[in-house]
């Protein structure tokens, strides 16, 4: 077994050598990309295994082709990650952070915020994290609206209206983004959806910072066409000390923390191990993104 503890990502030159015997490889995060010219490096590859639930990384059609099962690790992360959805959110909507820096510069002076109750949230992507934030917005009295593919089977539970997503940023108080990033969805927030929400609105982005075009969301905080942004995820990440968004009143960033806590962190690490041992014995993985990788092995 050969483990990368050289810190930062893996060299590109040093995955390859190493892949040559691989049978196995457990990624962290999206700390490398698999593609041809890596499965092409590892002939002996069985299995591929992610900590995560995003895999925008890893070419999945390329793995099916080759009969390469890869799992990831949803599900057991949609609480961490809605809990820190719903902090961000409700910490942009009420200054707390703005609160904090003035106490702190020995400025003990009111700051202004905006009230959960009653707002509409707007909801880009409803699957187990988006339903698992809106869980917690309607515990605050807040409206839920949302987008997605497919309609949620949550809906009449969590009194959610399904809406187009022309109609979720006009009505939206707070958008929240939770898409997965696909070659669709790369860019799909721009100046164009700026332009269609509220002055008064909040956007909420921890899912990917590619699916948004940071120029438009730097215009529309800089030009107040929106109110506030508060991202778990930016593009590029890490996002530079010295970007220009970070200058700006108006935003709050964190960094990439959804699902930073050490009982999650844990459950995904074990699930995505359990992914990995199963893959490799022929066995059917407990979450696994190409089942029918199956059918190319038979």
């Amino acid at each position: 077994m050969r483990v990368w503890e050289g810190g930062g990502t893996i060299p590109r030159e040093v995955l390859l050598e190493w892949a040559a015997d691989a049978e196995g490889i457990l990624s962290v995060g999206h700390t490398i990309s698999v593609d041809e010219t890596l499965l092409k490096a590892a002939p002996k590859l069985r299995a591929l295994a992610q900590v995560g639930k995003g895999y925008d990384n890893i070419d999945v059609a390329a793995c099916t082709a080759r009969g390469i099962p890869f799992g990831n690790t949803p599900g057991v992360l949609a609480d961490a990650t809605a809990d820190l959805v719903f902090g961000i959110m409700l910490s942009a909507m009420r200054r707390i952070h703005e609160g904090w820096q003035l106490v702190k510069a020995g400025q003990w002076q009111e700051v202004m915020g905006s009230d959960l109750y009653g707002k509409t949230l707007g909801i880009a992507g409803m699957g187990d994290i988006g339903t698992a934030v809106a869980r917690r917005a309607r515990a605050s009295g807040m409206n839920i609206i949302y987008c997605n593919r497919k309609r949620s089977p949550h809906e009449a539970q969590l009194e959610a209206r399904h809406v187009s997503l022309d109609e979720l940023l006009k009505q939206s108080d707070c958008v929240v983004v939770l898409v997965p990033l696909t070659s669709d969805s790369k860019g799909m927030f721009g100046k164009e959806q700026f332009d269609r929400m509220k002055p008064s609105a909040y956007f909420v982005n921890a899912s990917r910072g590619a699916l948004v075009q940071t120029s438009a969301l730097y215009e529309a905080l800089r030009e107040n066409k929106i109110a506030y942004a508060a991202l778990d995820v930016t593009d590029p990440e890490p996002l530079p000390g010295d970007h220009p968004l970070l200058d700006l009143p108006n935003v709050l960033v964190t960094p990439h923390i959804g699902s930073a806590t050490l009982e999650t962190r844990t459950r995904m690490a074990m699930l995505a191990v359990d992914n990995l041992l199963c893959g490799i014995a022929g066995q059917p993985m407990p979450s696994c993104v190409n089942p029918s990788f199956y059918s190319n092995r038979s």
